[in-house]
């Protein structure tokens, strides 16, 4: 009966969606307020239908519920608790309804918290939105539907893939869809002012703090993902240049450009074409991450397998909106007014440059990720693009991207000065400089490109902190007044800062991962001992254990630093007997910044001992750690009251008067 209600919910979600995709937008029109006002009883009333709908899934898995098809693919009556509870979105089907929980969430918080736009704009706002619910909804029910009933219902289920029965199941997906998907609030609100033709500074305002809140979690996503590859494949990389992380990576890129974009728009009423165009692409990356994963075009460890149908009308779903927009786009650019003035060198020349190299990047990374499709699709050839392309297209494009981060902050609105702004950064420019030394001396000059790389990310940490020096005061006035100076500063410095630090220190870690890693792989038996970053590994034999669905062999390793003991580790290989496949579970062993990391391989071939691989990862946690500052970042900027209260009342009478039929 439960999955009967949630099925009921979901069509009833979809009739809701209909009419909000009609009414909202036909009031705006008509100028009629009691249409527009239906926009946002109906979203709500929407988001209300899919929790329902994906509540009554939950409790289908939580339950072991075998008579839904669904549950019996993807779960199993011995799984824990909390893996049957991720298991629901571990699938295609349960994933497209987080998908639409999310979308119908973000257009239902537009209604209650979008008190500040002009009536006509949020009725547009929400009626486009519903467009894309509308649009996934007819996805779900007619390809993807996850309340299917099973006749007869098995005794017993096929369980979840092992390499998502992890925490990090948890996690992942759900941050990462709160990124993908609240990008379609920055597409919703470029077409919905599109459709009126009218574009201004208030707009940004307005459309910002969406975009900032999408930025921060799909930030997080991708970092949480790539640790949770990291830790979970055994594989000792953090990073794969695979085509479905290029896929979350491209909306990333596009839309930490049309953050900066707005930021132009919004202070100098510059930019508007390309800032709407920057809405538009970013949720198309975030489209064609979606049709990327549930094609099937790709074969990824990411992907999930499904069938060509479903592809095909996901790629019917791309068509109608990316194409749709781009050519409401095309149509109404020529109308808009192109906006403010300013000098090259200026805090607005060193935002473009941003934007320039940003869409850049996320352009070669597009080519570099379809390439080997269209190729195939055309002549039938197979190729990969791996990471030597992306490290020689990407990286250089990011080189002077970096150098010029510290510049922007501290240079003038319209007019900047350079020369002023290159003797602020003195100090960041010697601690830069003493990092090289440093490093080259510890390497006895053998590194001399990563002795750079590691100027290069303290120069953007020292930099990321100059500017708020500056505004402080120091060093010209007593820390009291400094601290005080910097109470007063609003938190959109602040969060400016922190992304710009968390990027330097991802920086770091990268390069310190890459240059200074070591990587041994031997065959060991008990008692046998190996030298990895300082210390001694000594392997201290196989156990077999079980475990509630699964059996493994656990290898105990025991570290030891100046003959002392150090800590212990424990490696894994795991066998699923259900789905008849293995994991591999690292060892990690933490000590400030680096890692240890010990993956177990098979038996050797005379059986008298087992293939281990050893890293040592010299700052590797600092890759993560700098994610999370600039997510730290982003939260800080969206906490800054002029983002919370909307747009300024001298420019919401304008924007209403502009916005409207």
């Amino acid at each position: 009966m439960i999955v009967e209600l949630g099925h009921f919910a979901l069509v009833l979600a979809l009739a809701l969606a209909l009419v909000q995709s009609v009414l909202p937008i036909l009031g705006s029109r008509l100028g009629d307020a009691r249409l527009m006002e239906t926009g946002g009883v109906t979203s709500i009333a929407c988001l209300a239908m899919l929790a329902l709908a994906f509540g009554a899934l939950t409790a289908a898995y939580v339950t072991s519920d075998f008579s839904v098809v669904n549950v019996v693919e993807n779960s199993h009556s011995l799984k824990p608790m909390l893996y049957k509870i991720t298991g629901v979105w571990g699938n295609h089907e349960g994933s497209m309804l987080l998908w639409v929980l999310i979308l119908a969430l973000f257009g239902a918080l537009v209604a209650l918290f979008g008190t500040d736009l002009p009536a006509t704009l949020k009725a547009n706002v929400l009626s486009v939105q519903a467009w894309i619910l509308t649009a996934f909804l007819l996805f779900i029910l007619l390809t993807s539907n996850p309340f299917i009933r099973a006749v007869p219902a098995p005794f017993e289920g096929q369980d979840l893939n092992p390499i998502l029965q992890d925490i990090g199941l948890a996690i992942h997906p759900p941050m990462l869809y709160l990124g993908y998907v609240g990008f379609s609030i920055a597409f919703s609100f470029a077409v919905a002012a599109l459709i009126d033709g009218r574009i201004d500074a208030a707009w940004a305002r307005w459309v910002r703090p969406w975009t900032l809140v999408a930025w921060v979690f799909l930030t997080a996503g991708i970092a949480m993902g790539s640790y949770w590859a990291y830790y979970e494949l055994g594989w000792g990389g953090w990073w794969f240049w695979d085509p479905v992380e290029n896929a979350s990576f491209m909306p990333w890129l596009s839309g930490t450009a049309l953050l900066h974009s707005a930021v132009v728009m919004e202070k100098r009423s510059a930019l508007k074409i390309w800032t709407v165009l920057l809405a538009i692409l970013t949720f198309s990356f975030s489209l064609l991450g979606t049709f990327l994963v549930r094609s099937g075009v790709l074969t990824s460890v990411h992907a999930f397998a499904v069938d060509p149908e479903r592809g095909v009308f996901i790629l019917g779903i791309l068509c109608v909106f990316i194409g749709g927009s781009l050519a409401l786009f095309a149509l109404r650019a020529g109308t808009l007014e192109g906006g403010g003035l300013f000098a090259p060198i200026s805090r607005e020349g060193a935002l473009v440059v941003n934007n320039l190299f940003l869409t850049t990047a996320a352009a070669t990374v597009l080519t570099g990720t379809l390439y080997p499709l269209v190729l195939e699709v055309l002549t039938g050839e197979k190729i990969s693009v791996g990471a030597p392309f992306f490290n020689l297209t990407f990286g250089p494009l990011m080189l002077p991207l970096l150098f010029a981060v510290p510049f922007g902050p501290l240079l003038a609105w319209k007019r900047g000065d350079l020369l002023a702004a290159a003797q602020r950064l003195y100090a960041a420019v010697g601690a830069a400089l003493v990092a090289v030394v440093v490093v080259l001396a510890l390497t006895h000059g053998a590194k001399i490109l990563s002795a750079l790389g590691v100027g290069l990310a303290v120069w953007v940490m020292t930099g990321s902190l100059v500017d708020l020096a500056a505004r402080s005061g120091l060093p010209r006035v007593k820390p009291t007044v400094a601290l005080r100076r910097l109470a007063g500063l609003p938190r959109s410095a602040f969060g400016t800062a922190l992304a710009h630090l968390g990027l330097g220190v991802m920086l770091l870690g990268i390069v310190g991962v890459g240059a200074f890693n070591t990587e041994t792989i031997t065959t060991m038996r008990a008692g046998d001992t190996l030298e990895a970053g300082g210390y001694t590994v000594r392997f201290d034999g196989l156990t077999p254990r079980e475990g509630p669905n699964y059996r493994e062999d656990v290898g105990r390793f025991t570290l030891l630093r100046d003959g002392a003991e150090a800590g212990t580790m424990e490696s894994a290989k795991r066998f699923y007997p259900v789905r008849q496949m293995p994991t591999t579970e690292a060892g990690i062993h933490t000590r400030f910044f680096s890692q240890v990391y010990i993956a177990l391989g098979d038996t050797a071939a005379d059986g008298m001992g087992t293939v281990v691989r050893v890293w040592f990862k010299p700052l590797v946690t600092l890759i993560w750690l700098g994610a999370v500052v600039m997510a730290l970042g982003g939260v800080a900027s969206l906490s800054d009251r002029r983002l919370r209260v909307g747009a300024p009342s001298r420019r919401r009478g304008a924007a209403t008067a502009a916005l409207a039929p």
